[in-house]
């Protein structure tokens, strides 16, 4: 099968069922993406491509293991070019500054231990200094959606990576918005973590008592999928948080009735953009059809600390960074980058000092409102500009799309741009639902379903959205988990269904079991809970009623009966388990994850 020819989606969901249907395999998924990158031209989004034989040998690397038994198998992914790929050149969009690492950085280390594989490092502004994209030595992006518009920065190249196909995910990095502009221009997800829970060594420094790495996706479950790898604490990193601070493995349930935070209508800018002013208005009653509540918050301290970020000594942590680099060949930086940063040099320490007792006094003063609200939502940029107007004014248009973003890693907030709407310009919009530190899981949540409800493609491709997986659901009943002939689709579904039983979800255990087809006529599947060398199995969560468990038990053969088995979300639910005299003789088929997918092997 000629996987690129169907134009295949990239996203998880997708490539994670061919996967493991054997539809398709990881080296003709990498051989498309590399077809898919060499149509597209010199659109400015690569600095470095990693040569294809090598990411080949990675997806072979994959052909001995089950799909099931690493979390983002055989996905292809980009990496921001000023986060470290061992033996690939990181140069954060400065040739001058370009250096090979021997390692990659720890991000990047357990997405690939994960089973992702690298393609490539894309474009930036420079030393990642920047909201519009446009400030590289390396050329500027344009916007997939209209050619006249800008693709937003800093982390240009990763997000166009994600929206045109060409990769299921990539890594950016945000200190002022730059995981989350770009996100928004290009209709695709931007995960901008609580700061010091994903590591950032291996990371060149913007900020680094600010900086996060973030990441690309097509959707808020992939986003979450990649977060859940790269999150932990990490000792090369000195701003690494606790490792108590580890967030749950699943997005939160949202609560009934959420509070959502918006400013008053005269603290809104929307610097001339009625579009962007229409669609954020148009998200806001979504959000209440959602099920949440609107609460009016004082925004000032919020947009007074996002002044400090840029129209303070902040700056300055940029200069050190680089200070060797500016200090003796400043014409090696790009004219824009150079003139930002140089600002540094007019702050003194007490300025430093200053500008830190000014933002402990602003965290006291927003700090109230998150007793009131659950999360707050924003444009995540208040407009969009073309290229010919950053070419004329960048400052100026930098510092707009920072409107909504700057104060967020000051405050240590977590946010997460989710795409709306596209407007009447056939350009994408989207808000930020912005929380407490250590609140991301709800934002992905939240993310999710607003997202699912805006009924838009994934990024600049045809494909729709996938159908949620919904672990959490509760049921009304009793909830069983089925692996074999009940699936639906398959021969015993019916017995389910005659007892009114319901589907809740598609799901997966947790990574401690393995799969047997058993020595029966005809064979059925026998499920063993292992202390190791276990992966996750495929399984669906049913809903049947509480009366009518006694006789579905009644009628199940040995040696296979009801147990407890811990899906991957950390639930328990009843569902078939095998007693061990019954392996006897038994095949295992665990490295198929699943019944369904053995089946169709056969």
């Amino acid at each position: 099968m000629d996987w690129d020819s169907q134009a295949g989606s990239v996203d998880f969901t997708t490539l994670r069922a061919a996967y493991r249907s054997g539809a398709v395999t990881p080296e003709q998924v990498v051989h498309a993406v590399y077809a898919r990158i060499a149509r597209r031209g010199d659109d400015k989004v690569w600095i470095d491509l990693v040569p294809e034989m090598e990411a080949m040998d990675r997806a072979r690397a994959l052909s001995g293991r089950a799909a099931a038994e690493l979390p983002l198998y055989g996905l292809p992914f980009a990496i921001k070019d000023n986060i470290d790929l061992a033996g690939r050149p990181t140069t954060a969009a400065c040739p001058a500054f370009a250096y090979t690492p021997a390692r990659s950085a720890t991000a990047v280390e357990r997405l690939i231990a994960a089973g992702a594989i690298p393609i490539g490092k894309t474009n930036l502004d420079q030393f990642a200094t920047g909201l519009v994209g446009t400030l590289s030595p390396y050329g500027a992006p344009q916007s997939l959606f209209d050619a006249a518009y800008i693709a937003g920065g800093s982390s240009s190249g990763s997000a166009i990576a994600v929206a045109a196909g060409l990769v299921s995910f990539a890594l950016g990095t945000d200190t002022a918005g730059s995981g989350r502009v770009p996100a928004a221009f290009n209709n695709i997800v931007g995960l901008k973590p609580t700061r010091g829970v994903v590591s950032a060594a291996g990371v060149v420094p913007a900020c680094r008592t600010l900086d996060c790495v973030s990441v690309f996706a097509l959707s808020c479950d992939d986003a979450w999928a990649v977060f859940d790898v790269i999150q932990g604490f990490d000792p090369a990193d000195a701003y690494s948080r606790a490792v108590e601070e580890r967030l749950p493995t699943r997005p939160a349930q949202i609560p009934a009735g959420f509070r959502f935070g918006v400013p008053e209508d005269h603290d809104l800018r929307f610097f001339g953009d009625g579009e962007a002013e229409r669609l954020y208005q148009r998200a806001l009653d979504r959000l209440e059809q959602l099920g949440g509540r609107r609460v009016v918050i004082n925004h000032v301290p919020f947009a007074e600390t996002a002044a400090l970020l840029y129209g303070g000594p902040w700056v300055a942590e940029r200069y050190a960074a680089i200070a060797k680099l500016i200090t003796d060949t400043p014409e090696a930086l790009y004219p824009v980058t150079r003139q930002i940063i140089s600002a540094a040099t007019r702050y003194t320490a007490v300025d430093a000092f200053k500008a830190q007792y000014q933002l402990a006094e602003l965290r006291a003063a927003t700090a109230p409102t998150w007793e009131t609200i659950d999360v707050l939502v924003l444009p995540t940029a208040p407009t969009i500009f073309r290229l010919e107007q950053v070419a004329t004014d960048p400052l100026t248009c930098n510092r707009a799309l920072g409107t909504y973003t700057n104060f967020v890693n000051l405050l240590d907030l977590a946010a997460i741009a989710v795409p709306v709407a596209i407007d009447t310009r056939g350009l994408p919009f989207g808000i930020s639902l912005i929380g407490r530190a250590l609140s991301d899981h709800f934002l992905c949540a939240l993310g999710a379903t607003l997202h699912a409800s805006a009924g838009l493609p994934m990024g600049a491709t045809r494909h729709a959205l996938p159908a949620r997986r919904s672990p959490a659901a509760v049921p009304r009943g009793h909830a069983i988990a089925v692996v074999g002939a009940h699936l639906s689709g398959m021969p015993l579904n019916r017995e389910l269904v005659a007892r009114g039983a319901t589907l809740l979800c598609a799901a997966h255990t947790a990574p401690a079991y393995r799969l047997y087809a058993l020595a029966t006529t005809p064979p059925k599947p026998g499920l063993e809970r292992v202390g190791t060398g276990g992966s996750a199995i495929a399984v669906e969560v049913w809903d049947m009623p509480s009366a009518q468990i006694g006789r579905f038990l009644a009628g199940i053969p040995s040696p296979l009966g009801l147990g407890q088995i811990e899906l991957d979300d950390g639930r328990w639910v009843t569902g078939f388990v095998c007693e061990p005299w019954g392996l006897a003789g038994a095949t295992e088929i665990t490295r198929y994850g699943g019944w369904r997918a053995y089946v169709a092997a056969r």
